[in-house]
């Protein structure tokens, strides 16, 4: 795993790094300086806009063609760009060992790990933050998705429509907020995060 897929944690405030720049997506032209004062809360709620129709689906190109960790192109291209409610099969992500790999040497290592949009590889999520490799695991393996929290979210890039589905603001379907007792808990297709950072 290279350093650009990779970040060691840092005493950074996760919660301020996370928290997004928040447009109202309906009319750009208002003033929003009032809204820095205000608390942001979770899930940030896109319109149903960011899926409209694009070139390639709900998104304007196909996913990336060099996915990470072996990721299928074809199963990755129809649930991220012609999809809006199924997931891949449960445990797919166990089933993806150079991806157990990258965790073990992130745990290893200490680091947190980056997760980009296989559309246009921008980072989406960063775990585990919060809590250690052992629980983020274990937790994605009870549910059989890849489960992110509310801080290891990067909210620039990821909203939650009104029905729960978590989406990129690209129109990439990502998965479900599905919240369980301990808050929202974002279960996501690891072929929709998949992605290379964009150089």
């Amino acid at each position: 795993m290279g350093h650009k897929q990779s970040k060691l944690n840092s005493n950074q405030s996760s919660e301020k790094k996370n928290q997004p720049k928040v447009e109202n997506e309906t009319n750009n032209n208002e003033n929003h300086n009032d809204t820095t004062n205000k608390p942001i809360s979770y899930p940030v709620v896109g319109t149903e806009s960011i899926m409209k129709k694009k070139k390639h689906g709900t998104s304007e190109t196909p996913v990336q063609k060099n996915l990470r960790w072996g990721c299928d192109f074809k199963t990755a291209d129809r649930i991220c760009n012609y999809n809006r409610h199924y997931a891949e099969h449960s445990g797919y992500f166990q089933k993806k060992k150079l991806f157990l790999k990258d965790a073990e040497k992130c745990k290893k290592a200490n680091k947190t790990m980056l997760f980009y949009d296989s559309n246009t590889g921008k980072p989406l999520y960063e775990a585990p933050k919060g809590r250690g490799w052992d629980e983020f695991l274990r937790e994605s393996r009870a549910h059989g998705w890849p489960s992110f929290r509310d801080p290891e979210v990067i909210w620039d890039d990821v909203r939650c429509l009104k029905n729960g589905e978590a989406v990129s603001m690209a129109g990439t379907h990502l998965g479900h907020n599905l919240p369980d007792g301990k808050g929202n808990r974002y279960c996501i297709n690891l072929v929709s995060i998949a992605g290379r950072p964009i150089q």
